[in-house]
């Protein structure tokens, strides 16, 4: 195991939270066409920084170095990991980012339609949990990891956190879908708010008993409590940043422009679903890691610890 691949898949992953951000700025300023031009901004590689397309064009200088870094990764994991599947995963991620700036091009190119910009923000996720998967599997923690036994007669833990990331990334699908599918001066669909809504409270009963029963299942093992305990952390700010975020847009279209009371929540329930979906990520892989496939008890191994 090399501590340096760690570290540097740990960059990476958090370079990509950084962009989701970069790109809820771009979409909460209403700055999507700051610049009708790709893949440079009115012709030139450094702009004037002022304005939207400061937020615009600096979200490109970011997936920029996202794109960068993401090669330096794969190449990294190439020479230093001996695991064929890591090898894949990484040269997966390199896909994904590629494919990703292909889409932002084309966001810009189309003229900002809905079913691109949500399928942009979407691999955007999608790519987030390669990187955040990439951290894990490079760490100490995982390397070292040792069995567990689940509770007979119980529903699976790896069944449970399965349930309830698919469950996250649906809902961030809606999310994007959503903030995509109006500009600050317009409604916002009942449709689209509807499901949203429908999807938190869902994401809400999977993910609390989840983590509801990591602690209660395994007290002690941090390896599996800490980030159940982080996601129901996550949870209750996510859904307070939700509803406080709904309230701010409601008034939005009789705003001039988008204002930073809106911008800043939005952008921070953005963030928030980003966090909740990595930590997420982190929990269900280590109990695939840890628990076993069927519902058999097997024999308690050394328990495993933090890096």
């Amino acid at each position: 195991m090399s501590k340096g691949l760690n570290r540097f898949a740990i960059l990476v992953a958090n370079a990509t939270f950084f962009l989701i951000i970069a790109g809820a700025l771009v979409t909460s300023n209403d700055a999507g066409l700051a610049t009708s031009d790709w893949p440079l901004s009115n012709g030139q590689f450094l702009p004037p920084m002022v304005g939207n397309m400061f937020y615009e064009h600096g979200h490109r200088m970011i997936a920029t170095t996202v794109g960068l870094l993401t090669i330096g990764l794969a190449i990294y994991i190439r020479f230093s990991d001996k695991r064929f599947w890591v090898w894949r995963l990484g040269f997966f991620a390199l896909f994904a980012v590629i494919v990703q700036g292909i889409l932002g091009g084309l966001t810009v190119k189309m003229m900002l339609p809905l079913g691109v910009s949500a399928a942009h923000a979407t691999l955007a996720q999608l790519f987030f949990c390669t990187t955040v998967s990439l951290a894990v599997f490079t760490s100490r923690s995982w390397i070292e990891a040792g069995p567990l036994r689940e509770e007979q007669a119980s529903t699976p833990l790896r069944h449970m956190c399965t349930i309830a990331l698919v469950m996250i990334l649906v809902q961030l699908v809606l999310g994007a879908s959503l903030r995509h599918s109006a500009k600050w001066d317009q409604h916002l669909p009942v449709q689209l708010i509807v499901a949203h809504i429908v999807g938190a409270f869902a994401v809400t009963v999977a993910l609390g008993g989840t983590a509801w029963s990591v602690l209660r299942r395994h007290p002690g093992v941090t390896f599996l409590t800490r980030p159940a305990t982080i996601a129901l952390v996550l949870l209750v700010v996510q859904l307070f940043l939700g509803v406080a975020s709904y309230l701010t847009r409601l008034g939005s279209p009789g705003d001039p422009q988008p204002l930073h009371p809106m911008i800043g929540i939005t952008v921070a329930h953005v963030a928030c679903g980003a966090l909740l979906f990595a930590t997420t990520i982190v929990l269900t892989l280590r109990t695939y890691r840890v628990l076993p496939a069927s519902e058999a008890p097997m024999e308690l191994a050394a328990r495993p610890q933090e890096s």
